[in-house]
């Protein structure tokens, strides 16, 4: 049967595009390893790609698993702006697209451009003949651990214990005022004023993974990427740098994953909706973009620049 490969380079996705045939479908899955989702697709990829045979030549289809921030040449060839993405190849050509989860629309496309599965396969099929993929994944908050569920205490109930003469002195409660600043709780109200106070730091705001000079995400380095182009001046917070306002931001935003565009204080969104903003009004951002000889787009240096959190 045919498996879903892991591609580590861009070097082995070049190989294994050259001796591919020119009639076998190529599905490219490129995930993130935080996104949930993602995790979601390898399973519907991997039940798919076991309901093909890999007896016959030249196969029909070819599964092939791209971290999308690891290898963002690949990314930015294929515009990768959301994970889960999926491409499919014929021929060295791009025939197909999707971006989600979504079990019955996979299955679809793929059957589309490699054929239905055959009837000797070894996944187990729904009646009809239809490969049967998981259902769409539905992510929920885990409910708060019980205190019977806690370290050294798992399947004891200790409603009726008192310390003894014979147990450990209990150490003195510390007062915040004791606590190292750094390991203080910062209360939700303090912590919401602050981000207001970030995300209007700068017109054109940019909370995104490492600096415009050094981005840790491929998704942060194709915004930053768009912005420059433009001539944007825009400040940035480097959001691993600070877990409380990683964290916190997307609560406040309402909004799971980065990197995140303010402007004006108010949420854009994340790269695909940027550049979905782009392709719709050709004037977006240009009154905040800068002439060459008052900075041009190298906006990372920008004055407006918001401090990160080691400042």
């Amino acid at each position: 049967m045919v498996e879903l490969k892991d591609i580590p380079t861009e070097q082995e996705f070049e190989q294994t595009l050259s001796h591919a045939s020119d009639s076998t479908a190529i599905v490219l899955n490129f995930y993130a390893t935080w996104a949930a989702p993602c995790t979601q697709m390898r399973t519907i990829l991997s039940t798919l790609a076991s309901s093909y045979s890999d007896s016959s030549s030249p196969l029909p289809v070819t599964f092939l698993n791209i971290n999308a921030e690891e290898l963002v040449d690949l990314s930015e060839r294929y515009e990768v702006s959301a994970v889960p993405f999926l491409v499919i190849l014929k021929g060295g050509q791009v025939v197909e697209s999707i971006s989600g989860s979504e079990a019955s629309m996979v299955r679809e496309a793929v059957e589309r451009h490699a054929g239905k599965p055959g009837a000797s396969t070894k996944a187990t099929a729904a009646p009809g003949g239809a490969t049967q993929l998981p259902p769409a994944q539905k992510v929920e908050q885990p409910p708060p651990q019980e205190a019977s569920q806690t370290n050294g205490s798992a399947g004891k109930d200790l409603s009726a214990y008192a310390p003894s003469s014979e147990d450990p002195s209990t150490a003195p409660e510390m007062t915040s005022k004791e606590l190292p600043e750094s390991s203080a709780a910062t209360s939700k109200e303090e912590l919401h004023n602050r981000l207001s106070s970030l995300v209007s730091a700068a017109p054109v705001m940019l909370f995104m993974k490492g600096t415009p000079s050094v981005p840790q995400c491929g998704f942060s380095r194709q915004l930053v990427r768009i912005l420059r182009e433009r001539g944007v001046r825009y400040g940035f917070f480097n959001i691993l740098a600070d877990e409380e306002v990683r964290q916190g931001l997307k609560e406040f935003s309402d909004w799971p994953t980065f990197p995140q565009l303010y402007v004006d204080g108010e949420l854009v969104g994340g790269l695909d909706i940027v550049k979905e903003e782009i392709s719709n009004d050709e004037e977006f951002l240009k009154k905040y973009a800068v002439k060459p000889q008052q900075g041009g787009p190298g906006a990372a240096d920008a004055p407006t620049q918001a401090p990160t959190a080691s400042a």
